[in-house]
């Protein structure tokens, strides 16, 4: 009623005007409980008037504009804030999400093709393969290239003006890190070796007369030592002195004429003989085997050595002799009694008879997967295994063994026509036994084989190929799922084609990969007529990838000598873009159908590496 009222007193366009707006009667009888708030809140308690200032009139329609537009300001604010609070995590993600399908993948291919390079270092230096080691050198996580060359001085080139040089070269890109110009050819690069946790692990250079440790980072010199007619790598041993850095042994000529070789400690901290070297009549003839230091069950350790024969001798014994004194480690004066029983009672040397026949070994290795991969390697992880396995041994150039370390004992025989190169050990069935891939040759002709040692060494796996005249080992890879593939030098398949028309063809050769999933066909990879020398395997974990590196010689036209040439090549890449080969498959009635090169290309492009972790456990 009393709103009502006030309503007809009220003239059209007319304000009020004493108080604005302001109505008593209005405000008063007003049921809208949200206005009797607004009065309550925004009357003064002074007594003036809401529009008022120091009593004076401002008029209604101003105060109530003012008002207003303060509080849509305010909310046109708090809105913003609002928006930001959730536009600018939308943005970001949507930048992540840009970056990760962009960006990031342009990184990585970028990465991909700076690892595969290629890379003149040098005089070819004819088919002798240089010393060639994988290591991090600059920390990145990839094992960087150290090889062994020779380089001309000037224009003239003549023969004594050349510079024996070791160099590393960058795994990406191939650019040099640091080089070494040494004053003799380095037989040996060897890696791994810990001196101390503040400094980088060190890198070991061996040539005839001198020993050099170099730091692997900058390559400075950490010690040096001269020795006489040096004819071994080094041998990584436990620690004899004490001082918590592993010692080194390598073979040696002895000043003795009347004995054959000698065994040379060196501490692994500075570099000084440890006593004297101890020479030994081994009785044999032909190529130096070893040395190998090897564990056995009971925890003794032995060297195992010898020209054309192999014997072995406790690691104690050798360190009395050389210095009159027994180790201060207990458990490196250990002996096995079962390796002890084994020497003969006219037997007064000390040595046990690993093997002694009338053919002379070719090869003695330990039988672990990947382990011509290593490529010398001195740190403690790649040797423990190595130290407890049992062997490979090859002897009469045509005979192949697996001897157990237990009792040294021959596990099976397998002949073939000359082995000329050392066989590759990996999984070629699923048996869980290592398998043996070999390389023969004989007539021209190359065989490929791999056979398994659990089977008594009947043959898995065969094929012929035009000989390529190489002494190339070929290559052992772990993948993702457990299986290997098998890497190896060769020409063209034999059965398409007559061997003498091949044979009367320029000689190319090819890098062929073998997956026991599908055992008739090949994979070429890639071909050459440059020779190559020497490959290792470097592992790329991030990328679940393996990049091969090869050194090979490469021939000049006309009188100029030839170069070493470096060739840095992702596995995965190469891969897919390899030429399918297939090796005499057939659709007989009742065979499995062969399978087309579209089910073959998803396959092999479908393969990831990853780093062999060598387990060997005492059988």
């Amino acid at each position: 009623m009393a709103a009502a009222l006030s309503r007809a007193l009220k003239l059209p366009g007319k304000k009020g005007t004493d108080l604005g707006e302001y109505d008593p009667l209005t405000q008063a009888d007003s049921d809208d409980e949200s206005e009797e708030d607004d009065l309550v809140l925004n009357y003064p308690r002074n007594g003036l008037g809401r529009d008022s200032c120091l009593g004076g009139p401002l008029g209604g329609a101003g105060l109530g504009g003012h008002s207003t537009d303060a509080e849509e300001k305010r909310m046109r604010i708090k809105n913003a804030i609002r928006s930001a609070f959730f536009l600018v995590p939308l943005v970001c993600a949507v930048f992540l999400v840009l970056l990760c399908a962009f960006l990031l993948p342009c990184q990585k291919g970028e990465l991909e093709k700076r690892l595969q390079w290629e890379r003149a270092l040098g005089a070819a230096g004819g088919v002798a393969p240089p010393a060639l080691a994988l290591w991090d050198v600059d920390g990145d996580s990839v094992d960087d290239v150290l090889l062994a060359v020779t380089k001309w001085t000037n224009d003239t080139r003549p023969p004594q003006g050349n510079k024996r040089i070791a160099v590393v070269l960058s795994a990406v890109g191939g650019q040099v890190l640091w080089r070494r110009v040494m004053p003799e050819s380095v037989m040996a690069i060897q890696c791994g070796l810990q001196h101390s946790t503040k400094l980088s692990p060190m890198v070991i250079l061996i040539g005839r007369s001198i020993i050099m440790a170099l730091d692997s980072a900058t390559g400075k010199t950490l010690w040096s030592a001269v020795l006489q007619d040096i004819e071994s790598q080094a041998v990584l041993l436990p620690d004899l002195q004490g001082d918590s850095v592993p010692d080194l042994l390598v073979a040696t000529l002895p000043a003795d004429e009347a004995s054959e070789l000698s065994l040379t400690m060196i501490s692994g901290r500075t570099g000084l003989k440890l006593g004297r070297p101890v020479p030994f009549n081994v009785n044999g003839q032909g190529k130096l085997i070893g040395p190998l230091l090897h564990e056995t069950q009971q925890g003794a350790f032995y060297v195992l050595f010898g020209l054309g024969n192999v014997e072995a001798i406790s690691l104690s014994d050798v360190y009395f002799r050389a210095t009159g004194k027994m180790p201060r480690a207990e458990a490196l004066r250990r002996k096995d009694p079962v390796w002890e029983g084994l020497k003969t009672k006219s037997n007064s040397s000390s040595f046990i008879h690993i093997y002694r026949g009338t053919q002379p070994v070719s090869f003695m290795f330990p039988l672990v997967a990947g382990f011509g991969n290593v490529h010398n390697s001195l740190d403690a992880v790649s040797n423990l295994n190595s130290t407890r396995s049992d062997w490979v041994l090859v002897y009469g150039s045509r005979t192949l063994s697996v001897l157990k370390q237990k009792d040294i004992r021959k596990e099976w025989t397998f002949s073939s026509a000359p082995i000329h190169s050392q066989p590759a050990v990996g999984h070629f069935d699923a048996d869980g036994v290592l398998d043996l891939f070999v390389q023969s040759s004989a007539n021209g002709i190359m065989q490929v084989k791999s056979h398994i040692s659990g089977a008594k060494g009947c043959l898995l796996w065969v094929a012929d190929f035009v000989c390529p005249r190489l002494r190339l080992e070929s290559s052992v890879i772990s993948t993702s799922t457990g299986q290997f593939v098998f890497l190896f030098w060769a020409s063209e398949p034999i059965g398409a084609q007559n061997v003498s028309v091949a044979a009367a063809e320029p000689l190319i050769r090819r890098l062929f990969l073998l997956h026991p999933a599908y055992p008739t066909i090949l994979l070429e990879l890639t071909n050459t007529t440059d020779t190559a020398v020497t490959s290792a395997v470097s592992y790329q974990e991030r990328k679940k990838d393996a990049t091969y590196i090869s050194v090979a010689s490469r021939p000049s036209p006309e009188s100029e000598p030839g170069a070493r040439i470096v060739k840095s090549m992702s596995l995965r890449a190469a891969i897919s873009e390899g030429r399918i080969v297939r090796l005499g498959e057939s659709n007989k009635t009742g065979e499995p159908v062969k399978p087309d090169d579209f089910e073959v290309n998803k396959f092999f492009r479908c393969l990831t590496f990853k780093r062999q972790v060598r387990t060997v456990r005492y059988r």
